[in-house]
Order: structure tokens, then C-alpha cells, then sequence
């Protein structure tokens, strides 16, 4: 399937349906205090979720409720909103190297309810899994049909058919390649959309294969506006100590926190659907926070952006920054 547009045709309608926008300006001063909402090319938009202590989801919150600082100085905020029906672009990620045989037939029916449960007719997703070697088993649909043929093939090691060659990745990969398939569906995938994009990715967190560094991967998805939303669910014949196994979890919770997403572990309190159910809350729970930065350099360097509530009560969940464009 070729990719789609930069601006998919349901966003340029999103766009238009805006009041006001694309249209002449009136001569004078608006009549009324209905706000306008302008499009600016060097807003930085930020997707983030708001909860208080015991962990429930904030809602009401206005501009005024926060403030930005770049590089620890305050930003103005020039758009603010709750984006609960914006498009969502999904790539999830499943680990099927031998660690996961016992797991697979689990993540099938749990990521096909997901996909019934969190998409949305605009809304696109697409399966990439990774073993040996990183497979895109469905492209963009919005089909709930197509995207569970892509979970049915899932299969342990991957297969040949749609493998992405070893040049697509720099120095190639052998073995787990999870970083890789970061990289690549960041990269490939999602840099050129639009909107909310978010990648979940289940693993349990290992990778003895992969060319890219995992600095490296969490950049590219930091480029690309993805939010990592990390599941640990792991074989204990694998990752038990007892066994001589290792543990990725530091390795995904720092994927996650860099992205603005979470880490979450399977185990006999959490579910892979509840697990699943809580992502699809926090999805449609989203704010997005947009500013102009004062930096007006654009040198393609990183920069650290925190959003603080003026409630202290308040916990924000956001990406750490962004990197600026260059010229």
C-alpha cells in the first residue's frame, strides 16, 4: 500500500472545518469574544495527559492552568485544547522471538479487542512485528478485518514476506532487533503523519540484535511526535533470574518517560486487556498544548520542554522535548 499524504484528506477537512480558517478576514474587529484559533508552522505542539495523585484523569483544565518553559524559560501558550477525537495514527510493535512463543496466541485476541475498542473510522493503524528480523504485517487500514489477518500471522521469528532489507537500518540487525523496529516504524512510518501518533510496543524488553541504539530509536520517535507506550509481558522460563534471564524493564520505562508515554507490566494484577483498556483511556483523555518557542534558531538541537501545573496536585505526562528544525 503506498503511504498516504503528509495531510491526509480527513485532516485538511479537520483543518477547514475550523471557524474562520481559510477564509478571507473580516476589515474590522470581530463583533463578538469568540475565540480564533490561528495556524501557526512554528507551533510546537504537545500531546500530555493530566492526573491526579491516586492516579485518575483531570478534566476541565484550561490554558491558564499551566504554564511552558523551554529550556527553563517560560513559553507563551498560544493553543490549548482537549484532543479527544483528533485522528490517531497506531503502530504496534510485537515481539515475537522465541522468549514469546507462549505468549503470542495471548497478544493475538487481547490486540484484537484493542483495535475494536480504540479505533475510530478516521482513525489508521498499522503491525509491524520483530524477531530475527522486523515485518510489516498490515500497512495503514482503518479495517478491523485487515488489521486481524495482520495479528493472525504473527508468528515466532517473523517470516520473509514485507521484511525490511538490512540496509533500510544502518549496519543492518541480527537477533531481537527491538530498537530496529522502533527506529523503523518512527521513521518510515510515522514521520510524515499528522496528528496524534502513538506506538505500542510489546516486548519483554530485551535486544541482543539491534544496530540502532536505543538513544536512537526513542530520537527518531521524539522526531516524529510518538508517544511510546511500553508493555512488559514476559515468559518467566526467560527473564526469572533463577533461569539466568535478564529484565528490559529500564530499558522500556526510559522509552516510554522520554516519549511521554508509560510502562506498563503484565502480571496477575494487570491483564494484557486491562493493560490495553487503560492505554485506550488515556488516549482519549489527551490535552494538547501548543507555543511559539523564543528560541527562534533553528538548529535541529534538542530542546528539554517541561509543562507545570500550577496545581501542585496535578501530575503531567508528556514527551521531555522536541528537536527544533533546521533551515
Amino acid at each position: 500500500m503506498a503511504d498516504r499524504l503528509s495531510i491526509s484528506p480527513l485532516m485538511l477537512a479537520l483543518l477547514l472545518s475550523v471557524p474562520g480558517l481559510g477564509q478571507t478576514p473580516p476589515a474590522g474587529p470581530p463583533e463578538d469574544d469568540t475565540p480564533v484559533i490561528r495556524v501557526d508552522v512554528e507551533l510546537v505542539n504537545l500531546f500530555f495527559s493530566a492526573r491526579e495523585r491516586k492516579g485518575n484523569y483531570v478534566a476541565g483544565l484550561e490554558a491558564t492552568d499551566f504554564e511552558v518553559l523551554e529550556d527553563g524559560k517560560r513559553q507563551e501558550i498560544k493553543f490549548f485544547a482537549r484532543e479527544t477525537d483528533l485522528p490517531l495514527t497506531l503502530g504496534l510493535l510485537v515481539d515475537v522471538s522465541r522468549s514469546q512463543e507462549s505468549l503470542i496466541e495471548t497478544e493475538k485476541r487481547a490486540s484484537e479487542r484493542f483495535f475494536e475498542q480504540v479505533l475510530r473510522p478516521k482513525d489508521m493503524a498499522f503491525i509491524i512485528s520483530f524477531g530475527s528480523d522486523t515485518e510489516l504485517l498490515q500497512d495503514y487500514t482503518s479495517s478491523a478485518g485487515l488489521l486481524r489477518r495482520g495479528l493472525d500471522q504473527l508468528r515466532v521469528s517473523g517470516g520473509v514476506s514485507g521484511v525490511y532489507t538490512p540496509s533500510t537500518v544502518p549496519g543492518g540487525g541480527r537477533g531481537t532487533v527491538l530498537y530496529d523496529s522502533v527506529w523503523l516504524a518512527a521513521k518510515e512510518k510515522l514521520r510524515r503523519e499528522v496528528g496524534r501518533k502513538a506506538i505500542v510496543l510489546i516486548t519483554d524488553g530485551v535486544d541482543v540484535g539491534s544496530r540502532v541504539k536505543i538513544g536512537e530509536a526513542i530520537e527518531e520517535a521524539q522526531r516524529s511526535d510518538a508517544i511510546i507506550y511500553t508493555i512488559l509481558f514476559e515468559d518467566p522460563r526467560y527473564t526469572s533470574a533463577f533461569f539466568g534471564g535478564v529484565s528490559g524493564e529500564g530499558a522500556m520505562k526510559r522509552m516510554a518517560e522520554e516519549t511521554g508515554g508509560r510502562l506498563f507490566r503484565v502480571d496477575r494484577r494487570n491483564s494484557l486487556e486491562q493493560i490495553y483498556a487503560q492505554i485506550a483511556e488515556e488516549m482519549r483523555t489527551q490535552y494538547v498544548i501548543g507555543f511559539t518557542s523564543s528560541n527562534p534558531n533553528k538548529d535541529g538541537t534538542f530542546r528539554r520542554v517541561e509543562i507545570k501545573p500550577k496545581d501542585r496536585n496535578i501530575r503531567i505526562q508528556a514527551r521531555k522535548g522536541y528537536y527544533a528544525g533546521a533551515d
